[in-house]
């Protein structure tokens, strides 16, 4: 299914304000690792965000991301503060593992692997 244009502007909106709190916060660096927010999709009725979280070169994703998960109310009171004014009512926060990154990882070593004379200078 298609997302509609409030959609998406909520989830701009949410990206873009969650960026920030999460800076502010000091949550994109935890256990030596960086965490961003890769996307934010919202339901079409407007009632639940769910929020996707890119992790790199964190030791273990589930246990960063129950971290994450026990400050959303922080997280969701300071989205709140922010955003007030633009929405009736405040989506339910759900927080997701975005393992793409991962995946590109495995196929970038595959395929090293699998020519591994691609390794020369690209800088000609």
């Amino acid at each position: 299914m298609q997302e509609g244009k409030r959609q998406k502007q909520v989830g701009s909106l949410l990206n873009e304000e969650l960026n920030l709190i999460f800076q502010r916060l000091g949550l994109t660096m935890i256990d030596g690792g960086m965490v961003s927010i890769s996307s934010v999709k919202i339901t079409p009725d407007l009632l639940e965000a769910r929020i996707y979280l890119s992790f790199f070169q964190v030791k273990d994703a589930n246990a960063t991301l129950q971290k994450i998960e026990e400050r959303a109310w922080e997280i969701k009171r300071e989205l709140t503060g922010r955003v007030a004014k633009q929405l009736r009512w405040m989506p339910e926060l759900r927080f997701y593992h975005d393992d793409t990154l991962d995946h590109v990882f495995k196929m970038e070593e595959l395929f090293k692997k699998i020519n591994p004379s691609e390794d020369k200078d690209t800088s000609k």
